[in-house]
């Protein structure tokens, strides 16, 4: 029989980053930018009326992300309680280090904590990362074992680490016991000082490696809209399931369906569709007449031909 496998969408609940300064990322662009956090976070409804489209497309939520300074702690408590609700599971969270008192407050509403750490070569990581030290988030790990809270990473690949880097992320990985990792590659952003993508080859050799290492490790990888044939080489690397697809921006598209054609080319079964709405009644999908309306408009981008 066929694995399955899936697309997990990251769920956004702002655009503003406190640190802002990874030298990679979109948002180290927009900081300057932005002068209130309470202005760059998205409304109640959208976030919402996005875990709807994702729990009835048959996406899983990788994690709820951001929002930690743009949200009251107890609007982000709420938040998760009812995205747990319409998903019917507990989502894990990637919003940065936080308090161990905030850890135990979240620890009956979350799947786990995801750290952000990107790269495990600390050299590489204090210059790409100056204000996101791996020091603060093991930290949080530790309050995290010992409050029983499950462990997840995302990792950055081309950022300036190499494959011999590879030692230190599996002892990482075993230091910390880490259930789940998230694999990027880097997309380069306008405004930042990186201007080309890792190849395949050296990116898929990453995710291999960490396959071969630890057989039951749930792997996430993720690809940009302009590089869907890399998800066939990802799976066979050894990625359980798929992300960074920028999905209801190019749903049905051609590199959607490129996608779902990829993991056929893997030899994998799909859960859910990244090409095809499901034939339901939005109008019975919330009772909230402007979660309804954010579906709609969601729904009318999606159906674009």
């Amino acid at each position: 029989m066929k694995q399955e496998t899936c697309f997990e969408r990251a769920l956004f609940l702002s655009w503003y980053c406190s640190r802002g300064d990874c030298k990679f990322c979109y948002m180290s662009t927009q900081k300057d930018r932005i002068k209130d956090p309470k202005k760059a976070k998205r409304s109640k409804e959208s976030i919402l009326a996005e875990a709807i489209i994702c729990k009835n497309l048959g996406w899983e939520i990788e994690f709820i992300s951001g929002g930690y300074e743009s949200f009251d702690f107890e609007e982000i408590i709420q938040l998760i309680k009812e995205i747990n609700n319409i998903t019917g599971q507990k989502q894990w969270i990637n919003m940065g280090v936080l308090p161990e008192e905030k850890l135990i407050q979240l620890k009956p509403h979350i799947g786990g904590f995801c750290g952000a750490v990107e790269c495990v070569n600390k050299e590489v990581h204090d210059k790409v990362c100056p204000s996101k030290s791996i020091e603060e988030i093991e930290n949080t790990f530790k309050i995290c074992t010992k409050h029983g809270i499950k462990k997840a990473m995302t990792i950055v690949i081309g950022i300036g680490e190499t494959i011999n880097d590879f030692p230190k992320l599996e002892s990482f990985i075993k230091k910390h016991n880490i259930e789940r990792i998230t694999f990027y590659s880097l997309n380069p952003h306008k405004g930042t000082v990186f201007k080309e993508s890792p190849t395949i080859d050296y990116y898929k050799e990453w995710i291999k490696l960490t396959r071969d290492s630890f057989p039951n490790l749930h792997i996430i990888a993720g690809a940009w809209h302009d590089k869907a044939e890399y998800f066939s080489e990802l799976l066979k690397a050894g990625a359980t399931n798929i992300t960074k697809f920028p999905v209801i921006k190019y749903f049905n598209s051609k590199a959607a369906k490129e996608v779902e054609h990829q993991v056929e080319l893997a030899d994998k079964n799909f859960k859910g569709s990244l090409t095809k709405l499901p034939d339901i009644d939005w109008n019975k999908t919330t009772d909230n007449p402007k979660i309804l309306e954010k579906i709609k408009g969601y729904i009318k981008q999606m159906s674009k031909p």
